[in-house]
């Protein structure tokens, strides 16, 4: 049997991922789907932390092209990064993953201060860690939060689970010849500007040199094979 090629990883999940097939917030089936993925890689030993966003529920940056204050609407979101963690608990603690939920934001009664140590204790128990409300501080996006956190907790990779199977050189969903770029350089994704993550969070994974792998999380397995070594998705690196 094979071995993970990590043995601490943070899965960086957006809020869209658990929408499905729906238009707006939780798709059952979806974050059924998600849990049970991250249960078999906790099975194999992996310790795994997760960052979460709030797309689904509400969007900072789409609240301030409306009209809104910048730091009051990226609040906001981080509020339904909140919401989209206690439910990915719920359905990881469903089906018997010890589960913690630590906000950047203090809300005691429904989640556990961001505190580093103690993520890292946890982790270490074998629980899964969820870090809701990104790092605290508007104008910052949950990518940043994500590359943030996986310095902190001492994370192996980032895999930045989205809808599509990696990073290509053209739009897939509107070009059929789009091809697949299997691995990319980070200094290539921020001259090219590709929406891999947010600038900020690039710059700082190729600082520390975090390799980040960009998968589909509704192929189910892929997030398996990507910690088994098989080449799945992109790596930016």
């Amino acid at each position: 049997m094979k071995k993970p090629i990590f043995s601490r990883i943070l899965l960086k999940l957006s809020g869209e991922a658990l929408m499905g097939s729906l238009a707006y917030g939780i798709s059952e089936e979806t974050i059924s789907s998600i849990s049970s993925q991250i249960k078999d890689v906790m099975e194999l030993g992996v310790e795994v932390a997760v960052v979460i966003g709030g797309g689904n529920i509400f969007r900072g940056v789409k609240g301030a092209s409306m009209g809104m204050d910048r730091a009051s609407a990226d609040y906001m979101g981080m509020l339904a990064t909140v919401i989209n963690g206690l439910a990915l608990q719920d359905a990881l603690e469903k089906i018997d993953i010890q589960t913690r939920v630590l906000s950047a934001i203090d809300m005691r009664e429904i989640s556990e201060p961001y505190i580093r140590r103690r993520a890292l204790r946890h982790l270490e128990k074998g629980r899964a860690v969820i870090f809701v409300a990104g790092t605290g501080n508007p104008y910052f996006t949950t990518d940043t939060a994500a590359s943030l956190r996986a310095m902190e907790i001492g994370a192996e990779v980032i895999l930045k689970a989205t809808k599509v199977d990696g990073v290509y050189d053209k739009d897939p969903e509107i070009h059929d010849n789009a091809k697949r770029i299997y691995s990319i350089k980070y200094i290539e994704v921020l001259d090219k500007n590709l929406r891999v993550m947010d600038s900020t969070a690039i710059s700082l994974c190729m600082e520390n040199e975090m390799p980040i792998i960009i998968f589909n999380i509704r192929n189910k397995g892929d997030l398996k094979r990507i910690v088994l070594g098989e080449r799945v998705g992109t790596i930016v690196k």
